[in-house]
């Protein structure tokens, strides 16, 4: 099977309130991208991806008037993809929800969360991914409560070999300094959204050694933001979010072998899924934000990861359509596992 994960830019801006895809030439939330252009070109990836699952992350919101899984099933049925069905979890005000599509054919998916709902007092233990955790971020004695602006999507699947497995859809975010008026408050903001962000890289931590601790195969899928050498931050805290989520000193550990790599490599060359357009500088800055990680139990299921990057892998850069796609489609670039599901 093969198994991905996405984050599509501005997917949302694509689709009317009823779900009804824009196929036409007003502008996308891209810049400088007409909707059709866009529409087009993710057909072309999601088409050349053909996945069984494909971990939606920025899929489009979901909310009093909009339907994510309306949408996303939209997309799928006007270009004809095997992974039609779309389940997601709780959702949130971003506009930028996390699901699934996947291949009802080849396996079944459901929202199953686990740990317990809290009030507004939270809880220290692994609570339910729609609640407030409770953890101290600055030594300083008093417990802060810490939410997800983007609950992690928890899923049940089933594949149709009969194999069993969880998976987590996770979009991890530092928010920027918005508000900030100096460079000592955009630092001190900066500082603050960071350790919220590694607080919930805590929490999700705590729920995979919760499933690997009853011995579940395990998929953390997604975009964490996050990884060696991204920021000038991460001396201070001394590990990224990735770290966290994959585990260390100990604990039982997940697997992603591009992660691994930029641990080891340090300076080195190291793979990449994402690539930004950097005004002030008048450049492009290129950064490995988006993983799938798997618990060892998976490991000897003969995996083998891709990321589809336009001019780092040689079948999306010798195939023009593709590669043009990619660009195009978002500023993210899918990840995929094949594995012997």
């Amino acid at each position: 099977m093969r198994i991905a994960t996405y984050n599509v830019e501005w997917f949302n801006a694509l689709f009317d309130d009823d779900g009804n895809m824009l196929d036409d030439k007003g502008w996308s939330g891209r810049h400088d991208v007409r909707r059709t252009d866009q529409l087009a070109a993710l057909g072309i990836v999601f088409t050349a991806l053909n996945a069984d699952a494909v971990m939606v992350i920025e899929a489009p919101d979901h909310n009093g008037r909009r339907a994510t899984v309306a949408a996303l099933e939209n997309f799928a049925s006007a270009f004809d993809l095997r992974a039609r069905k779309a389940v997601m979890g709780f959702p949130n005000d971003t506009q930028q929800e996390i699901a699934l599509l996947f291949d009802p054919d080849t396996m079944q998916a459901q929202h199953d969360p686990l740990g317990d709902p809290t009030g507004k007092k939270g809880h220290t233990d692994s609570p339910r991914f729609d609640g407030v955790f409770r953890i101290d971020l600055d030594i300083d004695a008093t417990e802060d409560l810490v939410r997800f602006s983007k609950p992690p999507l928890e899923l049940a699947v089933q594949t149709v070999s009969g194999r069993s497995l969880r998976m987590i859809g996770a979009h991890l975010k530092s928010k920027a300094p918005h508000g900030a008026h100096d460079r000592d408050e955009v630092m001190r903001i900066a500082i603050a959204n960071r350790r919220k962000q590694l607080a919930q890289a805590i929490w999700l931590r705590q729920r995979v050694d919760e499933l690997l601790a009853r011995g579940d195969s395990l998929m953390v899928l997604g975009d964490l933001n996050d990884g060696p050498g991204l920021d000038e931050y991460e001396n201070l805290f001394g590990r990224s979010s990735v770290e966290i989520v994959m585990g260390q000193d100990g604990q039982a550990e997940l697997y992603d072998p591009h992660a691994r790599r930029a641990l080891q490599h340090g300076l080195g060359g190291t793979p990449t899924s994402a690539r930004f357009y950097l005004g002030s500088e008048n450049r492009y800055l290129q950064a490995l934000l988006d993983y799938i990680m798997i618990s060892d139990d998976m490991r000897a299921l003969a995996p083998r990861w891709r990321i589809w990057h336009p001019f780092d892998d040689p079948v999306c850069w010798k195939t023009p359509e593709l590669r043009d796609a990619l660009v195009m489609a978002s500023d993210h670039f899918p990840v995929s596992v094949d594995i012997g599901l």
